[in-house]
């Protein structure tokens, strides 16, 4: 398994009360990005998604064939970093900016139209190593299948906004890494009833953990607008949608993911 830290500054993007301007798109003038002292990936993260818990002790679960195959596949997924040079790669990323942004030719893989949706640099790449390619699968499955959503949070379309949003795309590869160490998924089995529970889904369902990467981004802006936030509340944000994804999971009578409270969130 490939390390996932990483340092680096983070950006905030402005928002700007009329929406993204897409008829001047190879300029930056339509957001104004601020550079800070915290990483938003890999090790700036990892005091939301690594804190011990009070119960230091870690349960152990037995899986079943079903499930150890599952996780495995799912572990291959988490062991394929992103690679520039990778065609399927590349196509990926291109199909991403078609998805959130059909109405514009993306003018190469590495230009400063990325930062319109909300990563660091021109080149996404750099930002990837906090979550490897899955956390590009992830947004990319968001795109596909909650069309709607995606462009609601790409955009910045519901809500009273900050005037200092979270930049879009880095949030993504952050709830992606969350995830990862929420359910603990580099180990060789679950540790931690969370764990467990969503290995239950994803014997059911392949797409487990896009579909739950779906919710959680949804409810991470949910909680957004409910604190109140701006982007040096990022990380308390993150703390406390985490929380509220594990006691959701943990919940009686969820017998799939589409049964947790959060999904209304994703299709209302």
């Amino acid at each position: 398994m490939d390390e996932r830290g990483g340092g680096g500054s983070f950006v905030a993007v402005r928002r700007i009360s009329q929406g993204l301007d897409r008829s001047n798109t190879c300029q930056t003038s339509s957001a104004e990005v601020v550079a800070g002292s915290a990483a938003w990936l890999g090790r700036g993260l990892s005091c939301v998604c690594a804190q011990s818990r009070e119960d230091v002790s870690r349960l152990s679960f037995d899986l079943t064939p079903v499930q150890e195959d599952c996780l495995m596949r799912l572990q291959n997924r988490l062991d394929i970093a992103y690679d520039s040079s990778v065609p399927e790669h590349q196509e990926s990323l291109r199909a991403l900016w078609e998805a959130a942004f059909p109405e514009e030719e993306l003018h190469g893989l590495i230009t400063e139209q990325w930062k319109e949706m909300g990563w660091q640099g021109k080149d996404p790449s750099t930002d990837f190593r906090g979550g490897g390619f899955i956390s590009l699968e992830n947004l990319l499955y968001f795109a596909r299948n909650f069309p709607k959503s995606f462009q609601d949070l790409l955009r910045k379309q519901e809500g009273d906004r900050s005037v200092w949003e979270y930049p879009f795309a880095v949030a993504g590869v952050n709830i992606t890494f969350m995830l990862i160490q929420m359910l603990d998924l580099e180990a060789a089995k679950p540790r931690t009833l969370v764990g467990a529970t969503f290995l239950k889904f994803l014997s059911d369902n392949e797409s487990a953990f896009d579909l739950l990467y779906c919710i959680t981004f949804k409810l991470m802006d949910h909680q957004w607008l409910s604190m109140r936030a701006s982007y040096m509340d990022f990380n308390a944000v993150m703390k406390s949608t985490r929380q509220q994804v594990e006691r959701e999971l943990l919940e009686e009578n969820i017998t799939r993911l589409e049964d947790l409270p959060s999904y209304a969130l994703l299709t209302g």
